[in-house]
This record gives structure tokens, C-alpha cells and sequence, in this order.
């Protein structure tokens, strides 16, 4: 059974780190891109970083320099590493896997999805 699991979100101060992680079973994560997304209330899913097979890796244009991704081959499990987090980071973030290339433009080309993990960003 294909399933993701993310886990690591948590209450943080601004300017805080956090680690976020993608668990996968049932399948082999370096076989497909895989996708962070995060949706804040009230505002649509955004893309936020990405790795493909080959481990390209893309980070959203304003979140470059503060999120990082990166994959754990023996864990099955790609990590999103954010620092410097600011209050406007705050939402649900999921991860999804996709066939092909990496994508952080279009969350439906995505399949499978985890359930997510909140992260707030608050003093």
C-alpha cells in the first residue's frame, strides 16, 4: 500500500529551524519526484520544494536560501530542512509523489499525498 507520512511540524518562535519528514512505504521514494506543498487558512496550496529521481532539486523563488531538501535513501525518507522560519511560513505542509520530473508549479500532477504536518510560526 502506497502511503507518505510526514511528521517533524511543531509550534516554533520566528527565526526558528524545523526538519519535516516524508516517510514512504510501499514504495521506493527515489523512483519518483517528490514534493513538499503548504497551505496556510484560507489560502490556496503552494509549492515549496522539490527532488527528482536523480536528486534536482528545486526550492520555491521566495523561500530559496531558508528551506532545503534532501533524501535519505536507506530511510526512505526526503527531509525539509527550514530555518530562519517566519510567521507567513506558518500552514499545513504535506509532501506528494509524482511521476517524472520535479514540480513545485502544479500540485495536481501529484498523485499521492501524505496527510500533512502543521507548522506554526508564532511568538
Amino acid at each position: 500500500q502506497v502511503q507518505l507520512v510526514e511528521s517533524g511540524g511543531g509550534l516554533v518562535q520566528p527565526g526558528g529551524s524545523l526538519r519535516l519528514s516524508c516517510t514512504a512505504s510501499g514504495f521506493t521514494l527515489d523512483s519518483y519526484a517528490i514534493g513538499w506543498f503548504r497551505q496556510a487558512p484560507g489560502k490556496e496550496r503552494e509549492g515549496v520544494s522539490c527532488i527528482s529521481t536523480s536528486g534536482y532539486t528545486a526550492v520555491a523563488g521566495s523561500l530559496k536560501g531558508r528551506f532545503t531538501i534532501s533524501r535519505d535513501n536507506a530511510k526512505n525518507t526526503v527531509f525539509l530542512q527550514m530555518n530562519s522560519l517566519k510567521p507567513e511560513d506558518t500552514g499545513v505542509y504535506y509532501c506528494a509523489r509524482r511521476t517524472g520530473g520535479c514540480s513545485t508549479v502544479y500540485p495536481n500532477s501529484y498523485t499521492y499525498w501524505g496527510q500533512g504536518t502543521q507548522v506554526t510560526v508564532s511568538s
